[in-house]
């Protein structure tokens, strides 16, 4: 092991979950956590209250009654909402907030408005995207709450700021200095952090991707804007310069003491810079996406985990950012005709059995992606091939066995993938996680 010693990722969860009563716990004196889908934080002063995240909108009577559970009734205190960014599971309870503390101002980016009109125009894109990963935690979640006597669910707000800003903003409350600081696009294009100078404390929201320690998830596979890596890398600079000593993040438990922070944020810019430089460096020299892909190692001295994005995936994230879907790999990638138009006709050429016994060999080899390459040419034309969901199935479990060890912490969509098409291919039905939402 370097001199960085053991690397935090490894001692911390990586899986969000929806907020829960109890699930909550003071940080200090004057600031409480409740956990949920993203973080929220309630800072109390002698002049009223700041709540920076809000949760979904399901979520905002859970985050509201743990705070009244540690910091008393808060109803009528709140003077700030703060939301570190426009994602749903941050802005979704603004609006609960505000009906109960007349006069609240909500604070956010001056792309706020921007970032909540392009999640509202994919919604029912993004619920398809995200429905393998969290249609079956959040049903669990509703009876739980059912459960505690919450039965009519909270609305998800799509608000609009009271005060916005561009680079940075600051106020003071109760004698608690606040400064905002601008983060554009390292996870939001509207992302920004709560600094408070006097307490060294830092509250910073995902600014490097849903867990702490990991590489930032430049594109996630549900589907979202390609998020560049240098920039990423400087929101991690951004939060070196000010050298906190307690980093508030967007879940889990707070990262304490100085030297630590410096060691474990140094650590994820470092690989940042390095995955992005080596990717440049083997497009100008002439190399392939995909052996870029196999290549590319993040070096032992900045090691960090990859339980919500990957750096496999990143790779392909920094290429496309720069170089766009067009991989000058085929004259098929001009056109709109796919690949799988001609499965049918490999199938009829080849025949199912020929495919899947060849499947089953690249299978037991270890080469197991060259093994599903060729059972998806069966299934998409045949899609009830018992044989070929059968190995699809043992490959896939293979895969997931993997998957649940990656990196020491596992990865939260990759297995959540691996689950779902299991269960897809063991023939269970796709659910909506609109549907589950209303």
């Amino acid at each position: 092991m370097s001199e960085r010693g053991e690397p935090l990722y490894k001692t911390r969860p990586v899986a969000p979950a929806p907020a829960r009563f109890g699930w909550c716990t003071r940080v200090n004196d004057f600031v409480s956590m409740s956990e949920g889908n993203s973080n929220t934080y309630l800072i109390e002063t002698s002049e009223g209250s700041i709540l920076i995240n809000t949760g979904m909108g399901f979520e905002a009577p859970v985050h509201h009654s743990n705070y009244n559970e540690l910091a008393g009734k808060i109803d009528g205190t709140l003077k700030y909402v703060i939301t570190t960014q426009g994602h749903v599971d941050h802005v979704g309870g603004v609006q609960y907030f505000r009906d109960r503390n007349p006069g609240l101002q909500y604070i956010a980016h001056a792309n706020n408005v921007e970032h909540q009109a392009y999640d509202k125009r994919l919604t029912r894109f993004r619920q398809a995207r995200s429905a393998f990963r969290f249609a079956d935690i959040f049903p669990k979640t509703f009876k739980e709450y059912a459960e505690a006597g919450y039965k009519d669910l909270n609305p998800q707000d799509a608000p609009t700021a009271d005060i916005s800003f561009e680079d940075r903003h600051a106020f003071t409350l109760g004698g608690v200095e606040v400064e905002l600081i601008g983060q554009m696009g390292a996870e939001t294009n509207d992302s920004l952090i709560v600094w408070l100078p006097e307490h060294r404390i830092v509250f910073t929201g995902n600014l490097f991707g849903c867990p702490f320690g990991h590489f930032p998830n430049l594109v996630t596979i549900r589907g979202d804007r390609y998020r560049d890596a240098l920039v990423c890398a400087q929101a991690a600079q951004t939060v070196l310069d000010l050298e906190p000593e307690m980093i508030l993040y967007g879940h889990h438990e707070p990262v304490v003491g100085a030297e630590l922070i410096q060691r474990e944020v140094a650590a994820i810019r470092d690989a940042i810079h390095h995955v992005h430089d080596e990717v440049v460096k083997g497009m100008n020299d002439g190399k392939d996406l995909e052996t870029l892909q196999q290549e590319i190692r993040v070096p032992p001295e900045c090691e960090v985990g990859e339980g919500y994005g990957t750096v496999v995936w990143s790779i392909r994230a920094i290429w496309e950012n720069y170089a766009g879907w067009f991989k000058h790999q085929s004259t098929t990638e001009l056109y709109a005709v796919p690949q799988s138009d001609v499965h049918a006709d490999l199938l009829e050429l080849a025949g199912a059995d020929a495919l899947i016994e060849r499947a089953a060999k690249k299978a037991e080899s270890g080469e197991r992606e060259a093994a599903l390459h060729l059972l998806d040419i069966v299934l998409s034309a045949d899609a009830d091939s018992e044989g070929a969901r059968a190995l699809a199935i043992e490959v896939h479990q293979s895969l997931l066995e993997d998957a649940r060890t990656f990196r020491t912490t596992g990865n939260f969509w990759l297995e959540g993938w691996l689950e779902k098409k299991i269960e897809l291919l063991g023939g269970g039905k796709a659910v909506s996680l609109g549907s589950i939402l209303k």
